[in-house]
């Protein structure tokens, strides 16, 4: 006996089944042809999944259908019935990040360029316009911008490596370090000294920053910092450990930067 079952239901029991035949989202996606961050959002419930697609995964995982949408059903049940899964080509997309240098040294210069001078924007609130302008643009594209590590700090992610490119920056007369106060508490803020070169932008990750700059910029350093903390990403993440770009594909409104609906052009 079959019943209608929630996307949220469904999505739950691919995931069980998934990880029981030790499938990972990437896997499935490349099976279905779609792309990582969609398989999440069905996962998660967000996203319809359709006959066809679940078809394709019952031979995928090995599943009776039938059995999979009966309102009684138990994966745990389910397993001994499975037969072998359908073999997936291992030839999926490795995302490891790494630190394009020029890239994050050019970001930060325009960030600063465009809001630096704001009385608020200092080294709190451009970790964090650094850090949304990243995983924005990784979830969208599936693409690094950067390729900056963030770790999971008490006041939100913060970019690793930063100090070290900063104080490069200031010996070469790119960036000046201002303390100073802000409401009464200390702040450290970074003047940019030199234009930033564009050539190595893109139309998309340009579009990206700029609304991430739109959005954030005005906010203080505790409104931001608590949004931050919000964030899937970060709330997932062990403090101290470095935030995993995948876990961007797991947002849900009003954090989420991609109308899944729509899967968009690589840059």
């Amino acid at each position: 006996m079959t019943t209608r079952l929630s996307p949220k239901q469904i999505g739950k029991r691919i995931v069980e089944l998934r990880k029981q035949k030790g499938f990972s989202q990437e896997d499935l996606a490349k099976f279905l042809k779609i792309p990582r961050s969609s398989g999440a959002q069905i996962e998660l419930g967000n996203r319809n999944i359709s006959v066809i697609e679940l078809m394709k995964l019952s031979e995928a995982l090995g599943f009776s259908l039938d059995k999979f949408l009966a309102k009684e059903y138990q994966v745990a049940k389910g397993v001994e019935a499975l037969v072998e899964a359908v073999p997936i080509k291992q030839d999926m997309r490795i995302s490891v990040p790494k630190l394009k240098m020029d890239k994050f040294k050019n970001i930060l210069l325009y960030i600063l360029e465009r809001c630096g001078g704001k009385s608020n924007v200092g080294e709190t609130v451009l970790y964090k316009l650094l850090y949304f302008s990243d995983f924005n643009f990784y979830e969208i594209y599936e693409n690094h911008l950067t390729g900056a590590q963030y770790r999971k700090l008490p006041y939100g992610p913060v970019p690793q490596k930063l100090d070290n490119l900063v104080n490069q920056m200031i010996e070469k007369g790119q960036l000046q370090r201002i303390k100073t106060e802000y409401h009464g508490y200390p702040q450290t803020r970074y003047i940019p000294m030199y234009k930033p070169d564009l050539t190595g932008m893109s139309a998309a990750e340009k579009e990206v920053i700029d609304r991430v700059i739109d959005r954030f910029s005005d906010w203080s350093a505790a409104a931001i910092s608590e949004y931050s903390h919000k964030d899937l990403p970060w709330r997932a993440t062990e403090d101290g450990d470095i935030i995993d770009y995948e876990l961007a594909f797991y947002r849900e409104s009003p954090f989420s930067a991609r109308t899944y609906d729509d899967e968009p052009e690589q840059p």
